[in-house]
């Protein structure tokens, strides 16, 4: 029995699947065979139909699965659409979008089978049975309505397999990462705000009678140990390991014990994810003594209307001020991130944003443009604020380039101004030494109508080089675009392998 994978990863940047490698290292304990095509340009596999069709002739698949996220659901839709004019084999659809967005996914003329919630034993079921009725997790389609089995129990990732790295070319992604090693050692979040999918993933396993107090499932320490030796000992390259996990600090017995043996078997450095309302001088040092170089938080916005009203994150200004002393004190690399663009947000709650990233200081921050995925709370509140255009969020296949949300031709003026050179904005208002230049220019950038503005932004970026040129010379502190175009970084942060 042979399972095939395809993952649509397109125009956005380099990412490593948990989803299929879990699912994938299950299969495999039972005896199944698979593959991966792992669709992404800047890992030399482009969207090329006729590849991606040999690959699938060669590898004479007994199932098809794609996972999917909804940036890239256009392109999932034209692989599968193609591969159907040459091969019968069922087509499975998974992944975040499917289990936001179920029966229309399963609807669509391209798709025989969904996946809906976990996939572990639910897609090792259908290959070994061949026959998805009443296996739970799996929808099809019957006298052309769709049936959507019950959702099973959530999964106790302890007791899963050991994640296939293999199906990657995993030495690869990891020198096209330049060394950074993503891990996840948990599933699950404690909170529920609005653009993020656990709150979806919460009520669609409650609809089949499952509670929510499982959701949150953790490896253990000896666990992740493991892991990390074994990635040590068969692949080269390792500078840096990321804790994908939504709040990698949230449970701190385990915390404390992980710190405690990590720097036992590596000296790697590590970058994880922490909640600003639940940092403190504890988990600082237990961080900062395992190696820890980043903790990053979700800010979102420096709003607390839009926080609360709109994003469900419950947490002040104080919150975040706290917490971002709390890591700098302990000789933490802080991260920030924020959004721009979001419903109902005003150029006013958009310089509430700057100033906070400016207030805090922290030592990156990254922003991206709201994107309403379909399933979450925001993507409703969206749509009742009627300022989504929802022709424009088909077209979109990343969320950090252009926008789908229209707020009004002032704001989205200013969203566009302060998208292509937050790091001039923040720098205007650090009241830090040297940073004049960057006041006046930011002052400008206000002032300017649209015209003005689209006439002169490649010119504007010129010369928020020549002030970071100047800013160097002169020593002053300040924020610069490193890595990729959506990250400002303090210009006192060195070391120039970390880009994420």
């Amino acid at each position: 029995m042979r399972a095939l994978f395809i993952y649509p990863n397109i125009n956005t940047q380099v990412g490593f699947n948990y989803g299929i490698s879990y699912i994938s290292g299950f299969l495999r304990s039972r005896g199944i065979e698979t593959m991966l095509l792992n669709i992404n340009e800047k890992l030399g596999y482009p969207l090329d139909l006729q590849r991606i069709r040999n690959d699938v002739l060669g590898f004479k698949p007994d199932i098809i699965g794609f996972s999917v996220l909804t940036n890239q659901y256009k392109y999932a839709l034209d692989i599968a659409r193609d591969i159907k004019t040459y091969s019968d084999v069922p087509v499975l659809f998974g992944g975040i979008h499917v289990t936001m967005d179920p029966v229309e996914t399963l609807m669509r003329d391209e798709v025989d089978l969904i996946c809906v919630g976990e996939g572990e034993e639910a897609i090792a079921e259908l290959v070994e049975k061949g026959d998805p009725r009443g296996i739970a997790n799996i929808g099809r389609k019957e006298g052309g309505k769709p049936v959507i089995e019950p959702l099973r129990p959530y999964e106790d990732v302890a007791n899963l397999p050991f994640k296939d790295y293999e199906i990657f070319d995993f030495q690869r992604l990891i020198d096209a990462k330049d060394g950074w090693v993503g891990l996840t050692a948990s599933r699950g979040c404690p909170f529920r705000c609005t653009y993020c999918l656990n709150h979806k993933i919460i009520e669609v396993y409650k609809g089949s009678g499952h509670l929510p107090r499982g959701y949150i499932r953790r490896h253990t320490v000896n666990q992740m140990i493991s892991e990390i030796e074994y990635l040590l000992d068969r692949y080269s390259g390792i500078k840096m390991f990321i804790f994908d996990d939504d709040i990698f600090t949230f449970d701190k017995a385990w915390l404390r014990e992980f710190t405690e043996r990590y720097r036992s078997v590596t000296d790697v450095s590590f970058v994880c994810n922490a909640h600003a309302r639940i940092f403190d001088d504890e988990t600082a040092g237990l961080l900062k003594g395992a190696g820890c170089r980043i903790v990053k938080f979700g800010l979102e916005s420096g709003s607390d209307r839009i926080r609360r009203k709109v994003l469900s994150r419950y947490m002040t200004n104080k919150h975040i001020e706290d917490a971002f002393a709390v890591a700098h004190r302990h000789g933490l690399h802080t991260s920030a991130f924020v959004m721009l663009g979001l419903p109902y947000e005003t150029i006013g709650d958009i310089r509430q944003t700057i100033d906070l990233i400016a207030a805090i200081k922290p030592g990156r921050f990254r922003w991206s443009l709201f994107f309403p995925f379909v399933g979450t709370k925001a993507y409703n509140i969206a749509l009742s604020s009627g300022q989504v255009d929802l022709k424009e969020m088909g077209r979109l296949d990343n969320f950090t380039d252009e926008t789908c949300m229209r707020l009004g031709p002032d704001v989205d003026l200013y969203c566009d101004k302060v998208k292509t050179v937050l790091c001039a904005f923040v720098n205007a208002r650090s009241g830090l030494e040297h940073t004049e230049g960057f006041r006046s220019l930011a002052e400008e950038i206000e002032n300017m109508d649209e015209k003005t503005w689209r006439e002169k932004k490649a010119s504007i970026l010129d010369r928020v080089e020549e002030l970071n040129q100047e800013m160097e010379k002169s020593g002053g502190l300040h924020y610069t675009v490193r890595y990729n175009p959506f990250m400002g970084v303090r210009s006192d942060w060195k070391d120039d392998s970390i880009f994420a």
